[in-house]
């Protein structure tokens, strides 16, 4: 079981994801040298990614896991698929929405094909980063069930990193519980005593384009150069 950190408990939203990403960062601060890749979550997940590897210096990547909607609320994660193909579940929500078999195949399905399709236009900007041997922050723009950072954490521990950790501006208490056991750390800026919708905890929450990450790709890469 990993180590959490929350430094406030606290409402207080951030002005965008920019701003969350530099304050993970100087979070962060104590974790630095040429072995750190911080991996954002695309989409939104890069762009706090971003400000935290600049303030760090440290490599940026990013790594692609898939949150599964349920059936008639595709914003309610009943688990997430993993870059590897590996299905995560919270037995608790699919009860609940009673998503059965077949659609829970189907679901993995269709988010596996968009895993597909952002890594075919992505990895051709930015070659993947190994990991082993290296600390590997992963970074989202906030947590609400924990599925889709379980998963990308299962993904990176794959290759062996010296050192894994899950770094967030805001997530829920259950959250940080069910991705503990997948990482060494978990560092968390903002536990709010009710989690409702990450949006909900930033001023600024527009939609992460793929143009803007690409653009964000670009920039890691010429940096790289």
């Amino acid at each position: 079981m990993g180590k959490i950190t929350v430094l406030a408990k606290s409402e207080e939203a951030f002005r965008d994801r920019q701003e969350a990403g530099r304050f993970l960062g100087r979070a962060l601060g104590r974790v630095r040298g040429k072995d750190v890749v911080v991996l954002g979550i695309p989409r939104g997940g890069l762009v706090v990614a971003r400000e935290a590897a600049s303030i760090l210096g440290a490599d940026l990547d990013m790594i692609l896991s898939r949150k599964l909607g349920s059936p008639r609320n595709p914003e309610l994660a009943i688990g997430a698929i993993s870059e590897t193909g590996r299905v995560f579940l919270d037995e608790t929500i699919v009860a609940h929405t009673g998503a059965g078999e077949a659609y829970i195949k189907e679901e993995a399905k269709r988010q596996s094909a968009e895993i597909g399709r952002r890594s075919g236009i992505f990895r051709k900007v930015l070659p993947k980063v190994p990991l082993s041997g290296k600390t590997a922050i992963i970074v989202d723009d906030g947590l609400a069930t924990g599925a889709t950072m379980q998963a990308a954490l299962f993904t990176a521990r794959q290759e062996k990193p010296s050192k894994l950790i899950a770094a967030v501006p805001v997530a829920s208490d259950e959250a940080l519980d069910r991705i503990a056991g997948y990482c060494d750390e978990v560092i968390c800026l903002r536990l709010p005593s009710f989690f409702g919708a990450v949006g909900s905890f930033y001023s600024s929450f527009g939609q992460t384009t793929d143009e803007e990450v690409v653009k964000i790709l670009e920039e890691e890469s010429a940096r790289r150069k």
